[in-house]
């Protein structure tokens, strides 16, 4: 009978899977079992699929927003209870869309994700504003803004978060360290997943441009997850 391991082992293949084999693993699950199988979709670079399997707004949201659909994203977020979280994906969506008050609502998520005690949150936060400042000319404040994160996730015993690094390893490259940056962009690769923004942005780092828009393609991955790093066809050269 088909269960949950033979759809990832699916969703993981590195060539994108045909959408009738998948769709066939994915009926034949118990309920709760294909609200797990949707969240493992996005998280291996298959937002669409993430769409089409769950109804929560709660993936719907960051599946949307790996499509670039912005808009989108917000009216999923429109139905969630105010929180940390919810903070953070509404401000990256603003950042997008381009609002100009992107930057202050990103502070604001982070703010929040502190008071709420929300790691998760405030890591991803970080990200936010250290991809905002850094687009901004703001590369010793974006640093400032990443270091945080990197301490968050040392005082709780986790991993650094790889997408991080990977804005980490831009904004080092942009202050002149590029031995430091690619060592991170190193880290940030081997801890990502396929597909993913921090995969994509830790193969620009490295100058390995083609990969990561073979990446980006292959997760549906839309180009405003890299804009901050300015051209990347001359960090290439």
């Amino acid at each position: 009978m088909p269960d949950l391991t033979a759809l990832e082992l699916l969703l993981r293949a590195a060539h994108r899977p045909a959408v009738q084999d998948v769709q066939r693993l994915w009926q034949a699950l118990p309920p709760d079992e294909q609200e797990v199988a949707a969240a493992r979709a996005l998280s291996l670079g298959h937002p669409r699929l993430a769409l089409a399997w769950s109804e929560s707004p709660w993936i719907h949201a960051p599946a949307w927003l790996r499509l670039g659909e912005a808009k989108a994203a917000r009216a999923a977020l429109v139905t969630l209870p105010d929180s940390a979280r919810r903070a953070v994906l509404w401000a990256r969506a603003g950042a997008q869309l381009g609002e100009a008050q992107a930057l202050m609502l990103a502070q604001a998520a982070r703010s929040q994700a502190r008071r709420e005690g929300d790691a998760a949150a405030l890591i991803a936060a970080a990200a936010l504003l250290g991809e905002l400042e850094q687009a901004q000319g703001a590369p010793r404040q974006a640093l400032r803004s990443l270091a945080e994160g990197l301490k968050v996730a040392e005082l709780t015993g986790e991993s650094a978060d790889p997408h991080l690094l990977a804005v980490l390893a831009h904004v080092q490259a942009g202050v002149g360290s590029a031995a430091k940056a690619r060592q991170t962009a190193q880290r940030a690769l081997e801890r990502s997943g396929p597909r993913g923004p921090a995969r994509v942005l830790a193969l620009f780092a490295l100058g390995r441009g083609d990969e990561a828009r073979q990446e980006a393609q292959a997760g549906e991955l839309a180009p405003v997850w890299w804009t901050f790093v300015g051209s990347v066809d001359r960090q290439e050269g």
